[in-house]
């Protein structure tokens, strides 16, 4: 395999490769003999566990952007990057709470099913449409492309089409037995990916403990880290002030220290964990009981990702200080933080290197599998069987929806082949981040207040998505010149390429709030009696004495690392 893989490495890979396909199968065989039905086929037919919701949760989140761009996120701003994962373990606790007795009292398959019965089917077949365009062209392109590219770059830089085809065939395979497949297949998927994970945080810290010459100690090595690094050990970044440098402005246009915790950082997690397809998918299915306690547990297992995605780049950080990982960093000559991992992984015992590539690869074919079986959900339910083929048996159902499978992962594959999107050229993290933030503000803003503001109209609605748009536009691109750089709702900063930007997730939380405000006005000039509001009956979000435990551990455990990072 070259680039330090021996046979035994080789061997480790492909007994995960063989072992995940055979599951796989089996659980496909399990079912083969009863006519496959949509619920069977696009929601497990209610048969996921908890733990196998939780852990497809997990699975199909982390994939290279994590790996990859988080640790070159660790290796640039340190331990703030972990926001994302906290702030997102907070809100999986609203989204099984909250949103969950209502998805599952409306019984719906998908998101748009729930936007067609709070408002209109216009909504549902604009937002249908526009989360096909989003998932196929920008989601499953860019972890296509950011996992074959660093499997490509970890087993010696020469087969980056060879990885890329291997990633789509091994994602279509698990992905074409529908979402039980998908969901048990994940279970074995985030062990690897955790077990992997680990063993390359281990690594790392025991790197850092030798280079300081405390032995082969991994609580050494987290001690020398955090002293070597103490800048990369805090979780907020004060506002820059006259004379700050570039680097530090670019760390708080990234994270925009106690502000983004009051704006974007909660509208971002409410859209991806709340309002998605790709994720809510899993839980769909489920009894209410089930489905949280699913959901709870992957927002524990959130709480621990940041040791597996995020530590192994500040290690890297204080390595590449001290004068190690001088080529890993720049391979070519071209220094990217992003190369973090890989020169981690380079480091590994044989054995282990195989077992990282399987935790890598398994990070990326769950996100595949899962993204690719919400867009053959929502095309299928949701436009071919509503306005294309009304009279569709439920086995023609099940075969459009894997026949949309294929087209969607071949386009995929064709868009990535030669970059033709410029993934590589801004860096797939936050290519997904820039496109999928653009429309963040208005799909949270429709969904709050249509689940908990009867008066919440269909033209308001419509309005807030085309309005939150815009004013992410408006705010991104044009509000330093226009309004200019210092004001009352924010503070542009130079971007050191001649402009001025404003952090990206105030401009989603100004976005958002901006949009409440227009539907809630459009709204008020509607009727008073909205017969499309939903009727939430007392005690719908009354929790069991499980379920509460769940959640405050979570919250103790979030405090604590909070107090102990501020």
């Amino acid at each position: 395999m070259g680039n330090g893989f021996n046979t035994l490495d080789l061997s480790v890979f492909l007994l995960y490769l063989v072992g995940v396909s055979a599951y796989g199968y089996y659980v496909y065989r399990s079912k083969q003999q009863a006519q496959v039905t949509t619920q069977d086929y696009f929601l497990a037919e209610g048969s996921l566990t908890w733990w196998a919701i939780g852990a497809s949760m997990i699975a199909s989140n982390i994939s290279a952007e994590q790996f990859i761009g988080m640790s070159g996120s660790g290796f640039s701003l340190g331990v703030a990057i972990a926001a994302y994962e906290w702030v997102a373990a907070i809100v999986l606790i609203f989204v099984a709470v909250f949103f969950m007795p209502i998805y599952l009292r409306q019984k719906i398959y998908t998101m748009p099913q729930f936007l067609e019965q709070r408002y209109n089917s216009t909504l549902s077949l604009i937002m249908s449409i526009f989360w096909l365009f989003l998932y196929v062209l920008v989601n499953l392109t860019a972890i296509l492309y950011l996992g074959a590219l660093a499997i490509n770059n970890l087993t010696g830089g020469e087969h980056f089409h060879l990885v890329l085809i291997g990633l789509a065939v091994f994602a279509l395979v698990l992905t074409l037995g529908g979402m039980k497949v998908v969901g048990y297949t994940d279970v074995v998927q985030v062990t690897v990916l955790i077990v992997g994970g680990l063993a390359t945080s281990y690594i790392a810290l025991t790197l850092v403990s030798e280079k300081f010459g405390l032995g082969h100690n991994i609580f050494a090595g987290f001690q020398a880290m955090m002293r070597d690094a103490d800048d990369h050990f805090h979780m907020v970044f004060e506002k820059p002030g006259p004379g700050a440098s570039q680097a530090y402005i670019g760390k708080y246009l990234a994270l925009p220290g106690l502000a983004m915790y009051a704006a974007g950082q909660w509208v971002a997690n409410l859209n991806y964990w709340g309002c998605n397809q790709y994720i809510t998918q899993r839980a769909l299915g489920a009894n209410l009981h089930t489905a949280r306690t699913g959901i709870l547990f992957a927002g524990l297992i959130k709480i621990i990702m940041p040791v597996i995605v995020m530590l192994p780049g500040i290690a890297a950080y204080v390595l590449h200080k001290n004068g190690s990982l001088q080529a890993e960093m720049a391979p070519g000559g071209s220094f990217n933080p992003d190369n973090a991992y890989s020169a981690i992984l380079n480091f590994l015992p044989n054995g282990l290197k195989g077992l990282s590539l399987a935790a890598l690869t398994a990070a990326i074919v769950a996100s595949l599998a899962g993204k690719v079986n919400s867009i053959s959900t929502i095309f299928t339910l949701d436009i071919y069987k509503r306005y294309l083929h009304k009279e569709a048996t439920e086995q023609k159902q099940v075969w459009v929806g894997r026949l949309t499978i294929l087209v969607a992962m071949l386009l995929a594959v064709l868009l990535t082949w030669e970059d033709v999107l410029g993934i590589g050229g801004e860096g797939g993290f936050i290519f997904i981040q820039k496109y999928t933030g653009f429309i963040s503000p208005g799909i949270v803003a429709v969904f709050l207040l249509g689940m908990f503001w009867k008066r919440t109209t269909g033209t308001a609605a419509v309005a807030g998505m085309l309005a939150g748009f815009l004013l992410s536009v408006f705010f991104n691109n044009f509000a330093p010149s226009v309004l200019g750089h210092d004001n009352i709702l924010y503070t542009a900063f130079p971007n050191g390429q001649g402009g001025y930007e404003i952090p990206f997730l105030i401009c989603m939380g100004w976005s958002f709030f901006f949009t409440v405000v227009l539907m809630v006005l459009v709204s008020l000039a509607g009727p008073r009696l909205n017969p499309k509001a939903l009727h939430l009956e007392p005690g719908m979000f009354k929790v069991s004495p499980q379920t509460l435990t769940l959640i405050v551990i979570t919250l103790l455990l979030i405090t604590a690392l909070y107090v102990k990072f501020w």
